[in-house]
């Protein structure tokens, strides 16, 4: 039906009265348009109210339901704090371990923490190791580096990864600088007397250098070997093979290496300005062991290193890769890049270490002993009065050396009786040693070695790949792996093990690794450091 004139549509319950009689719109009144209402659900705070009574509940489900959206309250460990990271660190096993560090947590920082978790024997001599297996690279890091500042140079896609090990190397040449600096790499630089021959640069007065400390940046020795001359740092020099860019090819170069930074001489050896070319700025460099070389970059020996910037990420392009002619040369140069480049750091470093293994140790006493050696006395109870304590140091270590071989004998005698099968002892005391290696190659022999530091004393033995019931004891000296070979004979109707064709015996690999840790024999030193697997 038509209507005229203006209208006012109503709601068919507009005409509706309230409870009071108030109807709840008249009829031609202004229209409010609808607002949204908050609106509580009494489940909800029915729910709120029974959580906030109830004692914590742990949640055995905690993959199923998220403690954000759930009313049930989680009783889990607190989260770290905004300054703690995750680290994750490899034994050399291959197995990862994951830890929490602070921002500034230092490589020694990381070694205790994992020496604490993993329950190892000492909390000396272990060290992080920065492994690039792509390119071949590894570097023991130092221990005052901030491990985030390393890994904030890594590639965010890549296999970089940091190992713990052993590295009994890492202050070496602080104790034998002859052995790690030759007198042929060592030369005056241009500020100091020409008559100075290089056996004198290494051995210098520790109070001259001292007094001198304040303008090197190397920090002096604590003993009367020392790697500085007094005002100025030795250079060191000589030949390298070096990789040519975007090449496969390798040029023979002599370098220069001195505190203003590495140089090289375009015309053969000669060290005049006009023909020295700069390298590279040791501060902002770290230098790198290249791992087979040979395979992955056509080097022409196995002793290759390689230096690249160390704020950038790992580029094949910006590294610079240097081959020697021997393990010691190369020693030399990666120790000399450690010391014109950390310096006075460095020698703090080593004294940290040698303070922190004597208290440990207990060896602050004067004699040498530890702590609860300290307390025993050398002993004589041969006489019918009683037991009486030696004075006499002499008299005393000839009663110690008589006790050790009384032991032996009695050890011998036991080992003797018929209801002991010398054949099964042998066969299986040597197995849960650190030292034994199982059926390891020869390289891989000497690659674990190298890896733990080319220390006189450093050894392994492993099983002979060549010769059946033989074992091959490898052992570092003069930075270098010698191989000795163990073969079985008999005497008397009874096996032993030897390795001077009879004329020591063993009963088996134990005590023959006990007797070299205390007589050479034919050893050029004594057995010192086993190498070991360390295992997170």
């Amino acid at each position: 039906m038509a209507v005229a004139g203006s209208w006012t549509e109503v709601f068919e319950m507009s005409a509706a009265v309230g409870a009071g009689g108030t109807p709840l719109m008249a009829v031609g009144a202004a229209i409010r348009r609808s607002e949204p209402i908050a609106i509580t659900s009494n489940r909800m705070k029915r729910a709120e109210s029974l959580s906030s009574s109830a004692p914590s509940i742990p949640n055995p489900f905690p993959e199923l339901c998220s403690p954000s959206k759930s009313p049930v309250t989680m009783a889990t460990l607190a989260a770290p704090s905004s300054d703690k990271h995750l680290v994750k660190v490899f034994g050399e096993d291959n197995y990862g371990r994951s830890l929490w560090v602070g921002s500034s947590a230092t490589a020694r920082d990381v070694c205790r923490m994992l020496v604490q978790t993993a329950h190892c024997s000492d909390e000396e001599n272990w060290a992080l190791l920065e492994l690039h297996p792509a390119l071949g690279l590894e570097r023991c890091l130092e221990d005052h580096e901030t491990v985030l500042e390393v890994q904030a140079s890594w590639p965010l896609k890549g296999d970089t990864r940091l190992v713990f090990c052993k590295n009994y190397a890492k202050y070496e040449f602080f104790r034998k600088p002859t052995l790690f600096f030759p007198t042929s790499m060592i030369s005056d630089s241009s500020d100091v007397s020409r008559g100075m021959t290089p056996s004198q640069l290494i051995q210098v007065q520790h109070a001259h250098a001292v007094s001198m400390a304040s303008r090197t940046h190397l920090m002096p020795l604590s003993g009367p070997q020392n790697l500085l001359q007094s005002g100025t740092c030795p250079e060191i020099q000589g030949f390298l093979h070096i990789k040519e860019p975007n090449r496969k090819s390798w040029k023979r170069v002599y370098f220069f290496l001195r505190r203003s930074g590495l140089y090289c001489s375009t015309k053969g050896s000669s060290k005049e300005p006009r023909h020295l070319q700069y390298v590279a700025d040791l501060q902002d460099l770290n230098v790198y062991n290249v791992v087979n070389a040979r395979k992955l970059y056509a080097a022409p020996s196995d002793f290759t290193f390689c230096i690249k910037p160390s704020k950038t990420p790992v580029r094949l392009q910006d590294l610079k890769i240097l081959c020697a002619d021997n393990e010691q040369t190369r020693t030399c140069w990666t120790s000399a890049f450690r010391l014109f480049k950390y310096g006075k750091q460095l020698q703090c470093n080593y004294q940290r270490s040698k303070s922190s293994r004597r208290s440990l140790d207990g060896t602050n006493l004067g004699d040498g002993k530890a702590k609860s050696e300290a307390s025993l006395v050398a002993m004589d109870f041969s006489g019918n009065a009683g037991g009486r304590v030696i004075q006499n140091p002499t008299e005393a270590r000839s009663a110690e050396r008589e006790e050790g071989q009384a032991w032996r004998r009695r050890e011998a005698l036991r080992c003797s009786l018929p209801n002991l099968s010398t054949a099964s002892r042998q066969s299986a005391v040597h197995v849960t040693q650190p030292w034994f290696h199982g059926g390891v190659s020869r390289k891989e022999a000497q690659r674990l070695i190298e890896k733990q530091g080319l220390v006189d004393g450093m050894f392994l033995i492993r099983e002979s790949q060549q010769h059946v019931q033989c074992f091959v004891l490898s052992l570092c000296y003069q930075l270098s792996t010698k191989h000795y070979l163990i073969i079985p004979c008999e005497d008397g109707g009874r096996k032993y093990l030897t390795m001077d064709d009879g004329a020591t015996l063993f009963m088996d690999l134990l005590q023959l690794v006990e007797f070299h840790q205390v007589n050479r024999g034919i050893l050029p030193v004594c057995l010192k450091h086993p190498c070991v697997c360390v295992a997170l």
